[in-house]
């Protein structure tokens, strides 16, 4: 059934497993005691950060197919997408499982636009299990889309810190684990943002768009949530995004946390927090889907954040064109 931007799920189809990889830098804070894997340097034993982030995604994968029970042969369906061009992690781990593919793009908000799509599939009898991953490394993003980092260029106060890790899921489409309940698909926003170190300020529309959009659509108030949680937003995006889903009548300040907030020990440190595909996908890979196998979690939101930008668009003076999609995983 669908209403509005929102798609509800009547098998209600469930997240069997899931699996989480992380560097050395992401392991110092809270994900360290929940990741599957903890990166001892973030060159992964590869001899490129491309091929480092590429094992990472492998990993979580086979990791997740593992913890389900199935290997790869058990799974209909993959899919993934990253912020590399022609998202060629996602494309060449596919190369390796052997699993049929279905790449995507959808910059740091892939992680919540995969599992809708899993579901989707699972729910309408099209896959009995699908396979949702992504993944981000901070150094093969910084040298595609910002400076190479042999320049050791400043960092502004408003950038974020990409995240190195991946995460994977496994949706079944019946089975035990906390269940896909319903998805509210994204619009695209540009509130005319064209710094690219400023990406909270960019994506924070974009998540407060969607944010309202499932509220309508569900007639749900934000404390039917235990947790709303955003992408990648940082310190100052998560501000801005309660400021704006506030002004439209709703207050998410009491259950709302930006994974980008939480991700790194010290966020002082790091500026606005993290971003990247791989922020998301590994803190709700760890810490969030234990919490919800635990009990310490009944309902969440969640709502990773894309920039929708490239190194040409932002080389040619354009703004920022953002998404975010929104998913309901209920335990």
């Amino acid at each position: 059934m669908q209403k509005g931007n929102t798609v509800f799920f009547k098998n209600r189809p469930a997240i069997a497993a899931a699996a989480a990889v992380a560097g050395p830098k992401e392991c110092a804070g809270v994900l360290g005691d929940f990741v599957d894997a903890a990166l001892g340097d973030d060159m992964f034993g590869e001899n490129t950060f491309e091929r480092a982030e590429r094992k990472m995604l492998l990993t979580a994968v086979r990791l997740s197919l593992q913890k389900a029970g199935c290997g790869a042969e058990g799974a209909d369906v993959f899919l993934s997408g990253d912020l590399l061009n022609q998202i060629i992690t996602a494309s060449f781990s596919a190369r390796e499982t052997g699993m049929p593919f279905l790449g995507i793009y959808s910059a740091c908000s892939t992680m919540s636009e995969g599992l809708l799509l899993a579901a989707m599939l699972c729910d309408g009898g099209y896959a009995g299990r699908a396979v949702a991953a992504t993944g981000s490394h901070f150094s093969s993003a910084e040298r595609q889309y910002r400076y190479p980092l042999e320049l050791g260029t400043t960092r502004p106060p408003q950038a974020q810190w990409t995240v190195t890790g991946a995460g994977s899921f496994v949706v079944a489409a019946r089975g035990e684990g906390p269940a896909i309940t319903c998805g509210t698909v994204g619009r695209v926003t540009d509130y005319g943002v064209s710094d690219v170190n400023n990406m909270g300020a960019a994506m924070a529309p974009a998540a407060a768009s969607t944010i309202l959009q499932h509220f309508q659509d569900t007639g749900r108030a934000p404390a039917y949530y235990d947790l709303i949680l955003t992408g990648d937003l940082g310190a100052l995006g998560s501000r801005l995004c309660k400021d704006l889903v506030w002004e439209k009548g709703k207050d998410i300040e009491p259950n709302h946390v930006d994974c980008g907030e939480i991700v790194y020990k010290v966020i002082e440190d790091e500026f606005q927090g993290g971003s990247g595909a791989g922020c998301s996908a590994a803190v709700l890979a760890s810490y969030i889907y234990d919490k919800l196998r635990r009990g310490g979690l009944r309902r969440v939101l969640f709502v990773a954040t894309g920039a929708l930008l490239s190194t040409v668009s932002s080389g040619q003076g354009e703004t920022i064109p953002c998404i975010a999609h929104a998913v309901a995983i209920e335990a």
